[in-house]
């Protein structure tokens, strides 16, 4: 059976939300976990309109790119459109989750979408962030311990490595120790040194697991003290990362780009910064409002494509020679919610997936 939590956490496996930024608020922010789900609509953001829409196809998740309560709140009543609006989907069982800029950043993410349909290539993140902090757990194990300590430390989030999980190295050896009076040995007997073949076995852990995982290494260990080391990691610079850069595959006008920008995501124009006879090559992408990734980007590329920005930021981007092309925050994000909704349909054929048909940009073009 499909529920919020199965949903959830495919969720958080695409798109993890660690990459989320700080000021964000990402992942289940309405619900009940255990809930059953048949329909999952996606939609940039939660409106009234998208809520009704919602409630009259039946669904049991929405995925808003957008969070609702994206600010703290004192008193959530239906005196405000916003209260009422989360009212009539509590009341009507629907759930609502947010990947919001962990889905900007991720592989496979909206950034990474949008330099697909440009053709871009040699993608790399525009802000790389480093890898989340790992630690290694290194314990010492008897040999009848050794498949249940390594489950337990598997279980509790230890031995991944990329797409690999259950990960780990294990050296037999001999281990030795001398129990006091007090003490009530597993093995051998107390006052005596005794000489035991053991396993040493090492497993990564990322480290807001550790905890968990010395717990239920010990509950699995048949030792009265286990020994164990855990040894942090020096953080490296990981693939992920806030925004893409990439290269066009010819290079064209400023005024060409546009309109290739403008044809992929389906507007019918965007505001340009910089002189529309510039040649164009390198590419920098922010989703949404990249507004404060100019610096980053006028040293990577010739031109940024993102949403939105404000005008003294497009004077910023001018006066460092970086053009920018901005079609609106709702063209550079609605692409990922749709495309988002086909990969929740094959990941869960059984359920009825669809984007949001009522979902339009609130701005328009005269």
């Amino acid at each position: 059976m499909i529920t919020v939590a199965t949903v959830a956490a495919f969720l958080e496996r695409f798109a993890p939300l660690r990459l989320a930024a700080e000021w964000d608020n990402v992942g289940l922010l309405l619900g009940e976990k255990e809930n059953p789900v048949q329909g999952v609509m996606t939609c940039l953001t939660v409106t009234p309109e998208s809520a009704d829409e919602a409630i009259a196809e039946g669904a049991q998740l929405i995925v808003a790119h957008h969070p609702i309560l994206f600010r703290g709140v004192k008193r959530l009543t239906s005196s405000t459109p916003e209260g009422r609006m989360i009212y009539r989907l509590a009341r009507a069982g629907i759930a609502v989750y947010s990947p919001h800029t962990a889905f900007d950043n991720t592989v496979g993410g909206i950034n990474d979408m949008l330099a697909r349909r440009l053709e871009l290539t040699r993608i790399r993140p525009l802000q790389a962030l480093d890898e989340p902090r790992q630690c290694k757990i290194v314990v010492f194990v008897p040999d009848a311990d050794l498949g249940r300590v390594s489950d337990a430390l598997f279980a509790a989030g230890a031995g991944v490595i990329g797409q690999y999980s259950e990960c780990s190295y294990r050296l037999a050896g001999i281990g030795t120790f001398f129990g006091s009076d007090a003490a009530n040995p597993t093995v051998g007997q107390k006052g005596r040194r005794e000489e035991v073949s053991e396993w040493c076995l090492e497993v990564v852990c990322p480290e807001e697991r550790v905890s968990e995982a010395i717990r239920a290494l010990r509950q699995a260990h048949s030792y009265e003290e286990p020994a164990f080391d855990v040894l942090p990691l020096r953080p490296m610079p990981g693939k992920l990362g806030i925004g893409r850069v990439g290269v066009l595959p010819v290079e064209m006008s400023l005024a060409d780009f546009s309109r290739i920008v403008s044809q992929r995501l389906g507007t019918t124009g965007a505001h340009v910064v910089g002189d529309a006879d510039r040649l164009v090559r390198k590419v920098a992408i922010v989703c949404g409002a990249g507004g404060d990734l100019i610096g980053r980007a006028a040293g990577k590329a010739d031109v940024l494509l993102t949403g939105e920005a404000r005008f003294h930021d497009c004077l910023a981007a001018q006066s460092q020679g970086l053009a920018l092309v901005l079609p609106g925050h709702y063209a550079t994000e609605r692409c990922g919610v749709e495309e988002l909704a086909a990969m929740l349909a094959v990941e869960f054929p059984n359920a009825r997936v669809w984007a949001s048909r009522r979902e339009e940009d609130v701005t328009r073009w005269i």
